[in-house]
């Protein structure tokens, strides 16, 4: 009924894959990842960079 109801109002279905974020392998590469960009001579550029974008009202 649910479906019938969104399929109604013009929508349809739509399935993505994305990563287990629960699995032990995703967690280690995002510790990896954020941990290269935390000690990046570029950190402190991104953040401000991140901060800039972070205001912009859409």
């Amino acid at each position: 009924m649910h479906r019938a109801k969104l399929r109604a109002q013009g929508l349809r279905p739509f399935q993505i894959w994305l990563p287990d974020t629960r699995s032990p392998e995703f967690v280690a590469e995002a510790r990896r990842q954020s941990l290269l960009v935390a000690n990046s001579p570029y950190a402190a550029d991104d953040q401000a960079f991140v901060d800039a974008i972070s205001e912009i009202k859409f």
